[in-house]
């Protein structure tokens, strides 16, 4: 290994043993283990945050099956250095097979994704793709059925605290002292090549043991400011961002926004809004999905701290808009027959292809005319109760009006 390479490649684990976090893949009963025991690789995609060990999982799997491993970066790679992998399969290092670790493969457009599916049907290449972004959306189904598809989640700081210490006299030999290892795990947000570079950067800078005191200078706040050892208060505030909102308290709302940016977190308060308009205001103002989901959008292609204004919009938008949860109290109560076994019986004049016995409501006035939808062993079961509201009322008394009855 170059001495020069960073220090998260140089001291990469080699084996499973020494992976931060990733229980679930890798512990005791975890799921790439036996793979890896099994000696037998099929094509994969890994999924998740920097910095989770998608590369080092995928390196100890190449390494324990003996294959040749190659690696490939989307945003960087073309269809000709794919053929050239698959032209190694036919000299003496690719007679056990090709492993090609190909990182970032939601840049690859549709013909490079599908440039790969003969070389995986006839099994000269082994491919392990790792992505930060759901595979499902931006990976093509004809090579997304061919892969088994594994989730690496953002490793806790009491998980990145026993790989720093492990590796702190190797990066300092002069050592770290447990506060400011403690401090670099909660600064990391769950990446664990952040931790190690921050440990680096200290130890190029140190005179003695690194303090604290050391890695706070070379921390910017926005990473300082609102994560503890254990998530406990990065999860609190996200909480209280949502009971704020909820809540109706604009104030509270976009102080608790502001303390998450502060954090330097950027992904979650986005996905917590999205939530809270679907969950807390729903039905009763329904453009406040949308407005939320443009105010996002925005505030990721701005980034920080410029994001801080459209989401600022969101948080108040939200906060004073009228609530609802009736729709996902409906969709919980159908959840719970189901789960009781309750439907499993679909009506015959809804079933494909003939729909025998189906009236088609658009041909009659309102565009409705009462029919059974429900499987008969909930006829007549209600999920669905209209909020008080505006929006639901003006709903209900439309329906009313049209159904002829009271609903």
């Amino acid at each position: 290994m170059d001495h020069n390479a960073p220090a998260a490649d140089r001291l990469r684990p080699k084996s499973f043993d020494d992976v931060a976090g990733q229980a679930h893949l890798v512990g005791k009963n975890g799921i790439l283990r036996k793979i890896a025991e099994s000696g037998i690789l099929s094509s994969m995609i890994f999924f998740g945050p920097p910095g989770t060990g998608k590369t080092t999982c995928a390196t100890i799997l190449a390494e324990g099956s003996g294959m040749e491993l190659r690696r490939l970066n989307a945003t960087t790679a073309s269809l000709s250095d794919i053929k050239a992998v698959a032209a190694e399969t036919e000299g003496i290092f690719g007679q056990k097979g090709i492993l090609l670790y190909l990182d970032e493969i939601q840049y690859f457009n549709k013909k490079q994704q599908q440039s790969l599916l003969e070389y995986l049907e006839d099994g000269r290449i082994t491919l392990i793709a790792s992505t930060t972004e759901n595979p499902y959306y931006y990976i093509y189904d004809a090579l997304l059925s061919r892969c088994s598809v594994f989730e690496f989640k953002s490793v806790s700081a009491s998980d990145i605290i026993p790989l720093l210490k492990r590796n702190a006299e190797k990066i300092h030999p002069e050592g770290v002292e447990d506060d400011a290892v403690d401090f670099i795990a909660s600064c990391a947000q769950g990446d664990v090549r952040r931790a190690i570079t921050m440990l680096d950067t200290a130890a190029s800078c140190a005179e003695g043991p690194i303090t604290k005191e050391l890695v706070q200078q070379l921390t910017p706040s926005v990473m300082a400011g609102n994560f503890d050892r254990d998530g406990d208060v990065h999860y609190d505030l996200l909480s209280c961002l949502q009971k704020s909102i909820r809540g109706s308290d604009p104030d509270a709302a976009v102080f608790y926004l502001a303390k998450l940016l502060e954090g330097g977190d950027l992904i979650s308060p986005c996905r917590r809004l999205m939530v809270i308009a679907s969950e807390d205001i729903g039905a009763a103002y329904p453009m406040a999905a949308v407005i939320t989901r443009s105010c996002i959008e925005s505030a990721r292609e701005l980034g920080l701290p410029e994001a801080r204004i459209p989401l600022a919009n969101a948080a108040v938008m939200l906060a004073t808009a009228p609530k609802s949860n009736s729709a996902y109290v409906a969709f919980d109560m159908a959840s719970e027959d189901i789960r009781k076994g309750k439907g499993l019986e679909i009506p015959s004049h809804l079933r494909s292809p003939q729909f025998k016995g189906y009236v088609y409501p658009h041909e009659f006035p309102g565009h409705w005319t009462e029919q059974q939808y429900l499987p008969d062993d909930l006829k007549g079961r209600k999920y669905y109760n209209f909020g008080d509201n505006k929006t639901e009322q003006a709903a209900k008394a439309y329906w009313e009006q049209i159904k002829g009855k009271k609903l």
